[in-house]
């Protein structure tokens, strides 16, 4: 899927010359925590969000620092945040170094660019115009979408298909520890035996397994070893024995 697929087409943007107040009641009114900010001739020239809003003086909640502190900082970085704290304009408070992807960008390369600049929405543009914004919100819709659509699979005919599935999906994850579990399968409930060295670990073998089809339940036998005490913790359904060597 590709940003075209997903994207919210009818958006939601603002001037720059508006005001701060304007920009709020616009977002309170769509139910939206960001705006794109277009110039007259509706080019892209930054976004406003709702992290914009927090330190602001009508909430009384600049930062306030020492002396010696802003001495540090410099004169330059003091006047930037009295400017995004006290500005009345949405110029003023506004990100103008904004990322952005064009329409064929794939839904991997956004949520790369998301994670990466920690943001919550990229302006998606088809040459200079903007033509969408793609959204965290966008990203679930997608998400529950194709679940709907996606056919459930067939279950497996034994236990020893759930099993040999299961191997071979876990053969292809790295933090997966193969060479130290086993794996028994009965009735289509999941054994699981063996070591781990770190118990998110154990919550990732779970999901792996609920992920085969026809898995009806996971027994957890995996013991955890601490890589830096090489202290041994047995699994939880054997959980309350002491801790051994």
């Amino acid at each position: 899927m590709n940003a075209s697929d997903v994207m919210t087409r009818d958006v939601v943007t603002i001037e720059p010359e508006a005001t701060v107040l304007q920009a709020a009641r616009l977002m309170l009114q769509h139910r939206i925590s960001g705006l794109p900010v277009v110039d007259k001739d509706h080019n892209l020239v930054g976004v406003v969000s709702e992290g914009d809003f927090l330190r602001r003086r009508e909430t009384q909640t600049e930062k306030r620092r020492s002396r010696w502190l802003e001495f540090i900082m410099g004169p330059g970085k003091v006047a930037e945040e009295y400017a995004h704290t006290h500005g009345s304009r949405v110029s003023e408070v506004m990100t103008v170094d904004v990322q952005t992807v064009d329409e064929n960008a794939s839904l991997e390369d956004i949520i790369e660019m998301m994670e990466k600049f920690r943001i919550k929405r990229v302006p998606v543009m088809s040459g200079s115009a903007l033509v969408g914004i793609v959204t965290r919100s966008n990203l679930m819709r997608a998400m529950v979408s194709m679940a709907r659509v996606t056919p459930a699979p067939q279950s497996p005919q034994s236990d020893g298909a759930i099993r040999a599935q299961l191997l071979a999906d876990l053969e292809k994850l790295n933090w997966a520890p193969i060479a130290a579990m086993d794996v028994v399968v009965r009735d289509g409930v999941v054994e699981l035996f063996g070591v781990i060295t770190d118990e998110r670990q154990r919550e990732a073998l779970h999901v792996a397994c609920e992920n085969v089809a026809g898995v009806k339940s996971v027994k957890d036998h995996m013991a955890w070893i601490d890589p830096s005490t090489g202290m041994t913790f047995d699994a939880p359904d054997t959980a309350g024995e002491t801790a051994r060597h």
